[in-house]
Parts: C-alpha cells; sequence; structure tokens
C-alpha cells in the first residue's frame, strides 16, 4: 500500500530537482559578455550612405574585438571597458576624444566616466581639453584618489601626475568636427561612446566618454560623467551606459534607476531599461537610449530614436552589430 505513494513522492522530488537543475541551467551566466554603443540619435539608413554605414560598422566590430581579447585572456571587466572605449576615443567616427565636437568657443571638452561593479567605485573627470583618452584618468581618479569626480584643469593636473598622455587642442581638429561647429548645428550621426562588461570573474564594469553637445556653451556638462545618470555598474543587478539627451539623463537618475527597478521592483534588466527608456523618458519628450548587460552577460540595448550605433558579444561566440532600429537586441 505505500508503494503507490513511495514512488508517487519520488516522482515529485525527481520532478523538483529536474526542474531546478533546468532554471539553474538557463539562469546559467556567460563567461564573458561584452555591450558597446556609439550614440544614438534620429537618423536612419537614408541619412548614412554605403560607405559610412560600412565604417561604422567595421569600428563597432573592431572595439568588440578589442574587448573579447581582453576578456578571453583572463582580464578584468574595467580592462576591457577601458581598451573598447580607448578604441572609440581615438577613432574619429564617434563624438569622444579624437572626433569630439566644438563648444560654441571653437575648442573641445570632454567628459567620460567609469564604474566597478564589485565594490561601487567610480572615477569621472569632466570638461578636459588635453587629455588623449579621458576614460583613462576616470579609471585612474577611481583607482588613485579619494575623490569620483574632477573637472577642468584640476583634471588635468591629475592626469599629468599619473602620466597619462597629454595633447594639444589640434589633436582633436577633424574637418567634420569643425564643419558641424562652422553650422552651429547638432548632427545625430556622432554621439556619445560606451561599454560594458562582464568579465570571467563574474564583476560588471561600465564605462563612458563624450565630448558632448556641439556647439555648447558656459561649460555644460551632460550625463556621461555623473555615476547613476550616463554610467552605472552593480554587480547584484546590471551595468549600464547611456547616451542621448543628457540633462533629462541626469533629472531621471536613468543609470541607477534601471538597476533600482531591478533590485526593488525585481524587474528583469530589458524590462527595467523599457520602463525607463520608452515610458518615463517619452513622456518628457527626451531622446537617448542604453547599453546593459545583467549578472549573466545578458544584453539589453533599448532606445527610443530611430538609430543607436551599438554591439554585443559573448563568450558563446555570438555577435551582433546594428545602426539602425530595426531589431532592437532583447535578453534571452
Amino acid at each position: 500500500m505505500f508503494r503507490p505513494l513511495f514512488f508517487s513522492l519520488l516522482s515529485i522530488i525527481l520532478f523538483i530537482q529536474c526542474s531546478r537543475n533546468s532554471t539553474n541551467q538557463e539562469q546559467t551566466p556567460y563567461n564573458f559578455a561584452l555591450a558597446i554603443h556609439g550614440g544614438a540619435g534620429n537618423l536612419d539608413c537614408n541619412d548614412l550612405d554605403s560607405l559610412e554605414q560600412h565604417a561604422y560598422r567595421m569600428a563597432i566590430n573592431s572595439a568588440l574585438n578589442a574587448g573579447v581579447q581582453v576578456l578571453n585572456q583572463g582580464g578584468s571587466a574595467c580592462d576591457a571597458v577601458v581598451e573598447v572605449v580607448c578604441y572609440l576615443e581615438d577613432n574619429p567616427l564617434f563624438n569622444a576624444g579624437k572626433g569630439a565636437v566644438f563648444t560654441n568657443k571653437g575648442t573641445i571638452e570632454l567628459d567620460a566616466s567609469i564604474m566597478r561593479g564589485l565594490d561601487l567605485n567610480a572615477g569621472a573627470v569632466a570638461s578636459v581639453s588635453n587629455i588623449k583618452n579621458p576614460i583613462k584618468a576616470a579609471l585612474r581618479v577611481m583607482d588613485s584618489s579619494k575623490h569620483v569626480l574632477l573637472a577642468g584643469s584640476g583634471a588635468s593636473e591629475f592626469a599629468q601626475t599619473q602620466h597619462l598622455e597629454l595633447v594639444e587642442q589640434q589633436y582633436y581638429f577633424t574637418t567634420k568636427s569643425y564643419q558641424r561647429y562652422l553650422k552651429a548645428r547638432e548632427d545625430d550621426k556622432q554621439g556619445t561612446v560606451g561599454c560594458v562588461a562582464l568579465d570571467k570573474y563574474g564583476n560588471l564594469c561600465a564605462g563612458t566618454s563624450t565630448g558632448g553637445m556641439s556647439n555648447k556653451k558656459y561649460g555644460r556638462i551632460g550625463d556621461s560623467p555623473i555615476i547613476g545618470a550616463g554610467t552605472y555598474a552593480n554587480n547584484a543587478t546590471c551595468g549600464i551606459s547611456a547616451t542621448g539627451h543628457g540633462e533629462f539623463f541626469i533629472r531621471y537618475n536613468v543609470a541607477h534607476d534601471i538597476s533600482a527597478l531591478m533590485e526593488y521592483k525585481e524587474l528583469t534588466l530589458e524590462q527595467a531599461a523599457q520602463v525607463v527608456i520608452l515610458e518615463k523618458l517619452v513622456k518628457e519628450g527626451a531622446n537617448g537610449g542604453v547599453v546593459c548587460l545583467d549578472t549573466y552577460g545578458r544584453p539589453a540595448m533599448v532606445f527610443n530614436t530611430t538609430g543607436m550605433f551599438r554591439g554585443y558579444a559573448n563568450s558563446e561566440g555570438d555577435r551582433i552589430v546594428r545602426l539602425f532600429k530595426e531589431s532592437q537586441v532583447k535578453s534571452k
């Protein structure tokens, strides 16, 4: 009489165990993962000719290659973020570093930030005009100072003590950026750059770098160097790099808000990003987007513009490169 009951209980136990194994398998994190962006804006395939589109796709692919190489060799998430963002800062296609846009006075003012998910440590620089790679300066602020954000000449002075490469303003000159300055208008074909990485040790890191708004005045600073607005990383939730209308991203604390929705409302990364980018910001008429990774290395790339240059790669060999709105990347 006990045999049927025994087998029934055994079946239930086996079912629960199999379910747990299945769930654990679904939640197994990638060995590493990488998500990057090169800015968001209201543009589509008609705004860029085939050669320009190819150039941007190749640049994003090359940036992914640089980050994947670091992560595959056991480098940290922060190492990968710095490597990727430096590549994008050195590429004149993007509004960061070499390709930065001009201010109203015809000068260059750069911002960058980085945050480590392991201990929530962060570093940033703002309004710097002679640091070749602002993301490296942000890293040194995080690792080699007691501060989080340094600005202007003080940031440059600190960078010099750290033996970072300084350059003259002429280094940043590109014909394309100068033409934009002369026309005194914004051009959505360039934008902020950013990267989020998950390394083999389960640590997240996010970094963002920008030349800011074209033709900006009065020392304007956007969200890119503001921790919690343009950049955020927390091993318990996600890593985020943002791009868009900085004033709104600051007011709504966009990057941290996504993390908070995951932590306190238990939303998935994609759900949280959609609430903030597609609902909150849209109601305010604010443009932009984010690239994100959760603790498993699953991506969410959400934007409310017609385009966002973006890419994703992971340890399983998955790779995605997109420029426009056709097929936004969703979590698996």
